[in-house]
């Protein structure tokens, strides 16, 4: 696990706003769903609601994303001996080992819909039922959930069932992306390098103010995680003790050119539509769709996951639509 995801670092004042909310949440038995981009600190904010919290179980983390579709029921749920091919023996799911204490669903809008259903009855019942059993376990378990895609949209489009989300809705806490909260750029960089710094063998390191400048300029599509691994090259190439801004190994561009905004791309793509449908060209919908997907599915060389990340949809929803477009048999990978 990445340090970032480790400790809890916060000086910007609208994360001090999230961390209070955190607080009041944490002694609760309220579910929480945790709302924000990749690399935002959702895991963490789901520890730390665990920690403060009146529980003395375990804290036990699951991607939903991570797993094929095959699979993640019985990773949930658990199943008996011979309930499935390969099934040789018993085993626990995750809701088993959570028990006591809090069960954090990651990517919880990529869950397949007809698992959703058997979500739901968990959290309804308080039970859980193994793959090849009748026998109904109880359980005490807190869930948190996370997502990076909005869930509302996903619950308008069918993709999420509605009585789920309100279940899972209780509380809502959204972590706002690195470059909405600068304040904590600097003292999450400072803290990374002396994470790093030790098991580097280094003496003090200081950030200097060609660096400084750079991460608090740079507009981190990836969020915490990214910082974390900038600062860690940083720390590699850096001499005399000091991390110069090309030390940080950021790309040029984003040093120093000011990026296309994204409002000047969107405005741009909109005269194109326009022009697009003043044409006479039909289905003007479904090449749009499909330029979208395909472009993205290269984009992100062609791992399903990350597409469905980058695009805010859900994997299932990219999955149909590759299989219509007759990209799926190639596919290189899930995730």
């Amino acid at each position: 696990m990445s340090v970032a995801a480790k400790a809890l670092v916060s000086s910007d004042p609208r994360s001090e706003q999230v961390l209070r909310r955190l607080e009041r949440l944490a002694p609760s038995e309220a579910s929480v769903l945790i709302v924000g981009d990749t690399g935002t600190g959702k895991e963490l904010a789901a520890r730390y609601l665990h920690e403060r919290s009146r529980r003395s179980g375990p804290f036990v983390a699951v991607n939903c994303a991570a797993f094929n579709e095959n699979l993640i029921e019985s990773e949930l749920f658990g199943h008996e001996a011979g309930a499935f091919t390969g099934a040789a023996q018993a085993r626990a799911g995750w809701f088993e080992a959570a028990n006591g204490g809090t069960l954090f669903l990651d990517e919880i809008g990529d869950m397949p819909l007809y698992l959703q259903v058997k979500l739901l009855r968990v959290l309804q019942e308080r039970q859980v039922c193994r793959l090849g059993s009748r026998k109904q376990i109880p359980i005490d378990v807190r869930v948190v959930a996370a997502t990076n895609v909005e869930l509302v949209a996903a619950v308008e489009a069918g993709r999420f069932r509605r009585d789920l989300y309100y279940r899972l809705n209780v509380a809502a806490v959204r972590l706002l992306p690195l470059r909405e909260r600068p304040g904590d750029i600097l003292p999450l960089a400072r803290h990374f390098i002396e994470y790093y710094r030790p098991k580097l063998d280094l003496d003090r390191v200081e950030l200097g103010e060609s660096a400084q400048r750079v991460l608090l300029s740079y507009g981190w599509p990836g969020n915490i995680r990214e910082l974390e691994n900038v600062v860690h090259h940083g720390l590699i190439m850096c001499q005399e003790g000091v991390i110069q801004a090309e030390d940080l190994g950021l790309p040029a561009p984003a040093v120093n050119a000011p990026a296309e905004s994204r409002g000047d791309v969107l405005e741009g793509l909109t005269t194109e539509l326009r022009g697009l449908l003043n044409s006479e060209r039909g289905e003007v919908y479904e090449s749009v769709e499909r330029l979208l997907v395909t472009t993205a599915f290269e984009y992100c060389d062609r791992n399903q996951v990350r597409t469905a990340k980058r695009l805010g949809i859900s994997r299932n929803v990219v999955r149909a639509q590759l299989k219509r477009y007759g990209l799926l048999t190639d596919a290189l990978t899930l995730g």
